[in-house]
């Protein structure tokens, strides 16, 4: 039963939006729900083999802690308290909670391994999704419209957060099909994977994920060698005149040259700038934040025709809601994701392990370039998975020191003292120890 519903928590997590049931209780939806019946599961099942310090535990209650003061910072200016503010912060504490829920969820090495890969198919399948609404829409002129969003939303409006998510993905794959040289399964759905995770990307209509995608290609790409990097460049440059045209439309629009030969950027690109602008100006006035869930209500003052608009960059909502403290406190979160990712990279001890470790490795850097367009962050349903992966992989690389005969927690001070090694030779040919 355990089993069954970490596996289903991993899907359901993706495709809440797509399948909304009420609960009747309020407050209180499906995935809550499973959660707790999840967290039971866990409690009552035989105790755990690990025991290892969360790498993120310490960031993540910093986060919890400055998210929880800007809550009442914004109680505050506005009392009594809102629902809607509630149900806000509650969602910004709960998806995180997912990280160690399956770090601690008592599975052996074949299972988390298992689990790995469905989050990775769950990826696929929301890709898969996303393909069919691009043939649909078909492939003429841009519209704005017709955008696909996958099982985010059922309008465009949730495009950027889809290619966010397929973006953010995408790395896992690539690690894969690059670093995986003996197993030509894996590495052949690894190829499957990375073929629709890019279409999806293209029906987004996501200018920063398409950019997002290309720097994970770039850097993974490099990583295994630098004329690979290079080939696919000149292969990717060859390939832009096959590109839908209204892929290469919608790049196209974000500069144009107006008619006294300047440079003019789109509506989207110039809005985002001025809102920016804007958010300066609220910080300004309110260095220790204007509370959590006040960026939308307060930016009209600041710019008057933007009113009621996100920031469209989660750095800024952070820092305007929450003060500097808070943009510190999310920093050093994503800081302690890329010393997950440091560690994994360390306790490889074969392709798949490497693989996986140079996978997220780029995938927290992606997530960390798609909230500078955009604020998917606190959104369950794209971030849910990522932090899923995140407890996996730690939970992952734990078994593997294990298995390889380290039972005791990886500390860097340990992985840092050289290895010495000494061998035996006959007394008349003995030589200096050689380290």
């Amino acid at each position: 039963m355990l089993r069954l519903l970490l596996f289903f928590q991993i899907f359901y997590t993706v495709y809440e939006l797509h399948f909304q049931f009420a609960t009747g209780i309020p407050g209180i939806n499906v995935v809550n729900l499973v959660f707790l019946a999840t967290l039971f599961a866990i409690l009552m099942s035989k105790p755990d083999t690990i025991h290892p310090k969360p790498i993120l535990r310490g960031a993540l209650l910093l986060f919890f802690a400055v998210l929880l003061v800007a809550f009442f910072i914004a109680q505050s200016s506005k009392p009594p308290v809102d629902s809607d503010d509630i149900t806000y912060v509650k969602t910004a504490i709960f998806y995180p909670l997912l990280y160690f829920m399956y770090l601690r969820c008592r599975q052996d090495l074949k299972t988390t391994r298992w689990m790995i890969i469905f989050v990775l198919i769950v990826a696929a399948v929301a890709g898969v999704q996303a393909i069919r609404q691009g043939l649909d829409y078909g492939f003429g002129a841009f519209v704005e419209t017709h955008r696909a969003s996958g099982p985010f939303g059922t309008t465009f409006a949730m495009a950027n957060r889809a290619g966010v998510y397929y973006a953010m993905f995408l790395p896992m794959f690539l690690g894969l099909a690059l670093m995986m040289r003996t197993q030509t399964r894996w590495r052949f759905a690894a190829l499957m994977g990375i073929g629709i995770l890019a279409l999806a990307i293209l029906f987004t209509y996501s200018r920063q994920s398409y950019f997002i995608a290309l720097l994970a290609a770039a850097l993974l790409f490099a990583r295994k060698h630098v004329v690979l990097a290079a080939l696919m460049a000149i292969t990717f440059i060859g390939l832009i005149d096959y590109l839908p045209d209204s892929v290469t439309e919608r790049v196209a629009e974000t500069r144009t040259e107006n008619r006294v030969g300047g440079d003019q950027y789109d509506v989207s690109t110039a809005s985002r700038w001025k809102i920016w602008q804007g958010a300066m100006g609220m910080l300004e006035d309110n260095p220790q934040g204007v509370g959590l869930n006040r960026f939308q209500t307060r930016i009209g003052a600041y710019t008057p025709q933007y009113a009621n608009y996100d920031a469209h960059n989660f750095y800024v909502l952070t820092v305007c809601e929450c003060g500097v403290i808070g943009l510190a406190a999310l920093l050093w979160l994503i800081f302690r994701m890329f010393s997950l990712a440091a560690m994994l990279r360390r306790a490889a001890v074969d392709d798949e392990s490497r693989a996986l470790a140079i996978g997220f490795t780029v995938a927290v850097l992606c997530m960390a370039f798609g909230n500078l367009y955009g604020s998917p962050f606190l959104e369950g349903s794209v971030m849910g998975d990522f932090w899923i992966l995140c407890g996996l992989l730690e939970r992952y690389g734990r078994l593997k020191q294990m298995q390889a005969g380290d039972s005791s927690p990886t500390s860097h001070a340990q992985s840092l003292i050289p290895q010495v090694r000494v061998t035996a030779q006959p007394l008349k040919e003995r030589r200096p120890i050689q380290i």
